[in-house]
């Protein structure tokens, strides 16, 4: 189940809802005023990598290694 963040409109609370399958967007009220006006907010999910990851030990290369990149990028 997705989990959205809301700020009501009447008395600016932000609150979660996990939204079942069915979810009717109406039907979310504030748990504070009981108002059904309200903004969805944008956030950003949470990523988490295992530290036994095959990526987790890598490192990018740096810009100038002319074995990888050659320095295309001018970043360095």
């Amino acid at each position: 189940m997705p989990i959205y963040d809301y700020k009501c409109s009447d008395c600016g609370k932000t609150y979660d809802v996990f939204h079942k399958v069915r979810e009717v967007e109406a039907d979310i009220v504030c748990p504070d005023c009981s108002s059904p006006k309200h903004v969805r907010l944008i956030s950003a999910p949470s990523i988490r990598m295992k530290a036994n990851s095959e990526y987790a030990s890598e490192s990018a290369p740096p810009c100038g290694d002319a074995s990888r990149c050659g320095g295309v990028c001018s970043m360095n």
